[in-house]
């Protein structure tokens, strides 16, 4: 049976424990071969290889990385990898839940670890110790039906007990996948090899693998209304074993990865793409940026101040901030959004025509709750033309940039 550490250290109290073992590629530190029978040499390797593309490649993972499919066999996959491998690793609290840290609507990643103790079938001896890592890097992609994830185990620290034969003990990553409908026929094609279950020296000498789930689109069907966009559930259980323990019942549903795959057209940049669908997009925007401090400006005060704003009554609050703001595509919808929010600057500023100013709206009009919505949650302020004009370019580059598809969910932060 595999328990949590804390059993463990019950057991052991006055107890002079076993040798400890620790597997780590690119550390100086050796594996006894009566413990594995093999050397950290292709771990090592490996390793070393990735820092060495990473020192001759210099490339923005965060803009470059997620646009086209990674070759992971090559430098421009094996930097990007690395660098969410690092990141991922300064954001351990995030890291370790079961969704992992979602970097962006194209880059997640997860740090596991897993502290477990090892008892035999009857659950009465304590076989041993086993520490390791999981490791899920995803990729999602800008102009792509694709998402990748590189698996790992990583950094494994063994203690056995004297009669106990860790060169036996396992480690298994399982993956699955399921399918849900949003637009007609909608189809996954999974990777080969789903499921990886290694010896403990295997998984040291090999500590990666990849993994590449694709949609297959029929063309653009978009202006039918057809965006073939396909929601998907990546899943992954964790095994550990020993013929002489009990079988680990702890590692159900260790990751989650929620994407989506769609052909939406020019709304959404490029034409297709795939998008980790829990990744939180936000809108940012500075007050001491001279471009939109006026629109950042209107921003903030909706947000925090919405006694500052038009219209005005009792206990207005306005959305954005802790509640998501939803994409509107509609254009007949959009320009409803935008004649009641002009009327509604008229009402306050009259006319002010032959001026440079504009009449700002928040929400925006391509949201659905924008000023027609009927809640009165919105505000409209005179503002500067430039700046205003400024601001919904940066909003659509945000729209195109994240693939934000109409219904889909996005914040706004104005800064000071």
């Amino acid at each position: 049976m595999f328990a949590h550490s804390g059993m463990f250290r019950e057991r052991f109290v006055g107890r002079r424990p076993a040798a400890v073992t620790v597997v780590r590629p690119g550390v100086g530190v050796r594996i006894r071969p009566e413990e594995f029978g093999q050397s950290l040499t292709a771990g090592r390797r490996i390793w070393r290889s990735l820092q060495r593309s990473a020192q001759r490649i210099k490339l923005l993972s965060v803009c470059l990385c997620p646009v086209q499919p990674l070759q992971f066999a090559g430098q421009a996959g094996a930097v990007c990898s690395q660098d969410l491998h690092q990141e991922c690793a300064k954001h351990a609290a995030q890291a370790k839940a079961t969704t992992g840290w979602i970097k962006s609507r194209f880059e997640s990643c997860q740090k596991r670890p897993f502290d477990l103790v090892l008892r035999d079938i009857r659950g009465t001896t304590t076989l041993g110790r086993l520490k390791f890592d999981q490791w899920v890097l995803g990729f999602a992609y800008d102009g792509s039906r694709r998402v990748d994830y590189v698996a790992s185990i990583e950094n494994i620290i063994v203690q056995p007990i004297p009669t106990e034969d860790a060169t036996k003990w396992r480690l298994g990553q399982h993956f699955r996948h399921d399918v849900s409908s949003i637009d007609p026929d909608p189809q996954v094609t999974a990777p080969q090899t789903e499921e990886r279950d290694e010896l403990l020296g295997v998984w040291d000498s090999q500590p990666h693998w990849n993994l590449t789930y694709t949609s297959p689109d029929k063309g653009p069907l978009f202006d039918q209304g057809n965006q073939q966009r396909v929601a998907s559930t990546v899943s992954m259980d964790l095994s550990a074993s020993s013929p002489n323990a009990a079988p680990f019942t702890g590692g159900s549903t260790v990751y989650n990865s929620n994407v989506r795959y769609d052909y939406a057209g020019k709304v959404a940049g490029k034409f297709k793409g795939t998008v980790f669908t829990q990744a939180r997009v936000e809108l940012p925007m500075s007050q001491k940026d001279p471009a939109v401090n006026e629109s950042a400006l209107h921003i903030y005060d909706a947000l925090n101040h919405p006694e500052r704003t038009f219209p005005s009554w009792p206990g207005k609050s306005v959305p954005g901030g802790k509640e998501p703001l939803h994409r509107l595509i509609d254009k007949d919808k959009q320009e409803a959004n935008r004649n009641r929010s002009i009327k509604e600057c008229g009402k306050v500023w009259g006319d002010w025509k032959g001026t440079k100013l504009q009449c700002d709206e928040y929400p925006f009009a391509s949201t659905k709750e924008g000023s027609t919505k009927g809640d009165d949650r919105f505000s409209v302020r005179l503002i500067d033309g430039a700046d205003n004009e400024t601001g919904g370019r940066r909003l659509d580059q945000m729209y195109t940039l994240n693939r934000i598809l109409d219904g889909d969910a996005f914040y706004v932060k104005s800064t000071n």
